[in-house]
């Protein structure tokens, strides 16, 4: 069957989505939480935090195209890519535990060092599974619509992630650290993510395949590879798209986490939680349950809330709501890129998302209502966009081999890791570097006046400028959709030569 018709099963779509759910585990926990869990738990300050947030995921950054050239060059009855996904699937749920594992009776300085040695590892797994695998879904079918499916299922599922990490690690967090402390919470919900992790990798490679070739089979050295992505201006567009990008989703997580647990007001999240029901007195007994079990009752009083895990609560409904909206709006995406094309939806999305993280800023403390129908606005109008994007790679490699004779998938994905990687390093950096330099910020004063306006400007001024940014990124990106149909066409008839020729 040709690569090009070739149409995916539902059970290749939903084996693919299973990878990217399990490094969501990882990407979500560290876009939301690792900044606070550094500086909270593990007990760096803002400047330890910052450089052990940088550096790890600069390196990691550069190992992405290393990971791409040897990728590429890979070749086993597995394919190239899938082979990956299952060598590191053990050592990632390891080393995704020790990283959020806090040593005790360590000095300062061995502690940094443990810190800086397990998240570089991270990142360095990270790479290693998650490239490659990126990679995989521009070559399991060359078929633009049955593309736009596949990111969908993916980001579907992608999104059920985040919404189980962001909707439940804060609450378990605060429930297994009960007779113990706030490391050991965070031990025991991160080796429950693991295993998720593993079950999940074992899924993907079990159930995907490989049928993309390029037009021309002959090796290129690395060198040429990237010398031709330099003449790429889509991917030149793309790459810095993905750092802004990246960058906004790191930034924003810092942002958020502190923006609720000390700028939104403690007595009214507990109203909010209270009309669900989800509070108790600080005196009762626990009543059992499995919102009880996942840490979703408020023990507290509203005249002392200073202990309690309201902000833990509230925050992680907050999460949920979002990535709800997100599961079930991002379905629109391949209607819509019929449409309108990829470009035109991306960018509108963006623009969107940008006026609605502005207005964060105009909310008073006491706004829970509003906090939670801009999450949902901007959920809504963000969603579509997420599957969209990453479609869009797709073709940027599609150019590169409608230009060149030669398909390096490897290596533009690689370097699209390198811009996301290097975008999440300076988002989580920049944020505790503006927190610092401007706001007065200190990790033993969170609630500092000056701090707590620092987080009210970076969750809503400086986001929202980062998502115009993208925007104005996306409106000058090339390749439309009758140019994208174009190529499409091109490429199917140089691959059915190529197989005319073979057989």
């Amino acid at each position: 069957m040709s690569d090009t018709t070739q149409k995916l099963s539902f059970l290749e779509k939903a084996g693919y989505s299973g990878a990217d759910a399990a490094a969501n585990f990882v990407f979500m926990t560290m876009v939301l939480f690792q900044l606070n869990f550094y500086t909270d738990t593990f007990g760096l300050s803002a400047g330890a935090a910052a450089a052990i947030l940088l550096w790890p995921r600069l390196w990691d950054a550069v190992v992405d195209p290393i990971v791409g050239i040897l990728a590429d060059r890979t070749n086993t009855r597995w394919g190239k890519f899938r082979p990956w996904i299952l060598i590191t699937a053990v050592p990632w749920a390891v080393i995704m535990v020790l990283a959020y594992t806090t040593p005790k009776g360590w000095s300062m300085a061995a502690m940094v060092a443990y810190a800086a040695i397990t998240n570089t590892l991270l990142m360095t797994i990270y790479s290693m599974n998650n490239m490659p695998y990126a990679a995989l879904g521009g070559v399991m079918t060359g078929d633009l619509n049955e593309r736009a499916k596949l990111n969908s299922y993916r980001f579907v599922a992608v999104n059920a992630a985040q919404f189980i990490v962001g909707g439940f690690t804060l609450p378990l967090v605060a429930k297994f650290a009960l007779g113990h402390d706030r490391a050991y919470g965070w031990r025991m919900t991160m080796t429950v993510w693991a295993v998720v992790c593993l079950v999940l990798f074992l899924f993907t490679f079990a159930t995907t395949r490989e049928r993309i070739q390029a037009a021309r089979a002959e090796p290129s050295p690395p060198k040429q590879d990237f010398l031709d992505l330099l003449k790429n201006g889509p991917w030149k567009i793309m790459f810095f798209w993905t750092l802004v990008h990246f960058a906004i989703l790191s930034f924003r997580g810092g942002a958020l986490y502190n923006y609720y647990h000390h700028y939104a007001d403690k007595a009214a999240m507990f109203d909010f939680v209270e009309q669900l029901g989800l509070v108790a007195s600080a005196a009762a007994e626990p009543r059992g349950g499995i919102l009880e079990t996942l840490g979703y009752i408020v023990h507290g009083d509203r005249a002392n809330l200073a202990g309690s895990n309201v902000a833990d609560v509230f925050n992680s409904i907050i999460n949920m709501l979002g990535f709800g909206l997100t599961i079930i709006v991002i379905m629109l995406s391949p209607p819509l890129a019929r449409k309108f094309g990829k470009k035109a939806v991306s960018a509108g999305g963006f623009a969107l998302a940008a006026l609605g993280t502005l207005a964060f800023y105009l909310l008073p403390p006491t706004a829970t209502w509003g906090m939670m129908g801009l999450t949902a606005f901007i959920a809504v109008v963000y969603a579509p966009t997420i599957p969209l994007t990453w479609a869009i790679f797709a073709d940027v490699a599609d150019y590169s081999e409608w230009k060149t004779g030669r398909r390096f998938t490897g290596m533009v994905f690689a370097t699209i890791g390198f811009a996301l990687k290097s975008g999440l390093a300076l988002g989580s950096a920049s944020f505790l570097w503006i927190m610092q330099g401007f706001f007065n910020y200190s990790t033993k004063l969170p609630s500092a006046p000056d701090a707590v306006a620092g987080y009210r400007f970076t969750s809503g001024i400086a986001v929202g400028v980062l998502f115009a940014v993208c925007t104005v990124l996306l409106l000058a990106y090339p390749l439309s959709k009758r140019k994208t149909i174009h190529m499409a066409d091109e490429l199917a008839e140089r691959r059915k030569k190529l197989a005319s020729q073979t057989t």
